[in-house]
């Protein structure tokens, strides 16, 4: 099957490429091997080297890049180029930092000397969505290559273009043959391409049913899985919040790159004294959001990335509104060509629909009214996701609760659900396991080997 890159705003193919073949995918493979001997023994510095010319080649062409994500999957112009400055910050970070997270750590010991030198593993197998086709895919690879380990992309089916470009990018570089490549292979290749003794980790951002079925492939193999498989995050505000500031923060959580975020906040848990004021704001903010062309600099929301999405998100819409939801504005499809759907809100939400029980991957808001914090947590909690929450009040006590209550990788007060390379980035609960970004992503793939010196 060929991998088509259809603009989304248009519905007009934009280039084909196709699958690779079983050759294809052993040569792959081979380089893998040959690169990864190459890299694991670059010094840190040099690898620190690469990151950074790799930063400089992001920024530089920054809305070059920016207008490819924006016409192979729809998302507002500007957001794409702060894509792509985003991974040139994530490639200095490492560059900057990597070389001091790898370096040996002693330990106490009685009569002997000991340490833990963290080495590579070989190759890791990034299997990428198309929802941040850049970011997601430096994200893996700045800490994951700085540790001396080789890249072998899987890339969504969608983006295949943006899948090339980054390809390239780290050719241009000045990565070894084979460090960084992009594979054009199905779904069904990924069994024999965990069999390969070179690929001893894959990670994976993407849906609960293709993370399961990864964590079992690797795990038959016994190889290492990083899972970030989404989010039903839930946006709390409280009485003694900020209305005006958490009203403007939840469209934009909501609406961000069209709804289509795992950590957008998608579930709003609105304290019932105030929720009459805060729906009304929110439909009103909402209603006046400009959809159109993505490339149209006043547009704020464009098309789903792909034909079926859009309808999967109508579905999930009417299905809940046939269960009592009321859309307060939007709920359908503009009939025009493009996979759109207007910005929606849903109030009145029950239990049991899929507002309330799925992930709405669009730019749908789901308010629910809450009587006070317990009843908030205990909605936040009511989901077999955890990966990201936000709470706004400013209330101490309130603060506190969340933080230690929420079950979820990371709480956000007063702010925005967002990454940054500084810090972890993952979940719990059926939103995955393992981390990205910060210190820890470094030690994702690698062999923690304990050294012990005995006593001459």
């Amino acid at each position: 099957m060929p991998f088509d890159s259809i603009d989304p705003t248009t519905e007009e193919l934009l280039a084909s490429f196709p699958a690779l073949d079983d050759a294809g995918i052993d040569a792959a493979l081979d380089r893998a091997r040959t690169g990864y001997d190459a890299w694991r023994g670059t010094p840190t510095v040099e690898r620190a080297e690469r990151l950074l010319a790799l930063a400089d080649l992001l920024e530089t062409g920054k809305n070059a890049f920016g207008q490819l994500m924006t016409r192979e999957m729809g998302k507002p112009l500007a957001s794409a180029v702060a894509e792509a400055e985003k991974c040139a910050w994530v490639c200095r970070y490492y560059a900057e930092q990597g070389p001091g997270f790898l370096e040996p750590e002693a330990f106490e010991s009685s009569g002997t000397r000991c340490w833990v030198e963290y080495q590579p593993i070989g190759a890791v197998l990034a299997i990428m969505p198309w929802n941040f086709p850049f970011w997601q895919v430096v994200r893996c690879a700045a800490p994951t290559m700085m540790a001396g380990n080789v890249i072998l992309l899987k890339h969504a089916p969608n983006v295949p273009q943006c899948a090339v470009a980054l390809e390239g990018l780290f050719r241009r570089a000045g990565f070894p043959e084979g460090a960084f490549q992009n594979l054009f292979a199905e779904v069904e290749d990924i069994p024999r391409i965990l069999d390969d003794s070179i690929v001893q980790g894959a990670s994976l951002t993407g849906s609960l049913r293709a993370g399961s079925a990864l964590a079992a492939e690797a795990g038959r193999r016994i190889k290492t899985t990083v899972l970030e498989l989404g989010g039903s995050d839930p946006f709390i505000v409280m009485e003694s919040a900020d209305l005006d500031r958490a009203v403007a923060t939840a469209v934009e959580a909501r609406m961000w790159n069209n709804g289509q975020s795992c950590i957008a906040a998608k579930r709003m848990l609105v304290q019932e004294t105030i929720a009459d004021e805060f729906e009304k704001r929110l439909v009103e903010a909402v209603a006046s959001i400009p959809i159109g062309d993505p490339k149209d600099p006043d547009v704020r929301v464009g098309p789903l990335a792909r034909s079926d999405l859009r309808d999967e998100l109508a579905s999930q819409v009417d299905a809940s509104v046939a269960a009592g939801a009321r859309v307060a504005t939007g709920g359908d499809a503009p009939d025009r060509p493009g996979w759109f759907y207007t910005p929606t809100v849903l109030t009145d939400v029950p239990d049991g629909c899929p507002a309330s029980e799925d992930e709405l991957f669009g730019p749908v808001a789901s308010v629910f009214r809450v009587r006070d914090l317990d009843e908030a947590i205990e909605r936040a909690n009511a989901t077999e996701y955890g990966l990201s929450a936000a709470i706004w009040t400013n209330d101490d006590e309130e603060r506190t609760r969340a933080v230690r209550e929420i079950v979820a990788g990371g709480v956000f007060i007063n702010g925005m659900s967002a990454s940054d390379p500084r810090v972890p980035f993952g979940g719990v609960k059926k939103s995955g396991y393992g981390r990205e970004l910060g210190p820890h992503a470094i030690r994702e793939f690698v062999n923690a080997k304990t050294v012990w010196v005995g006593e001459d």
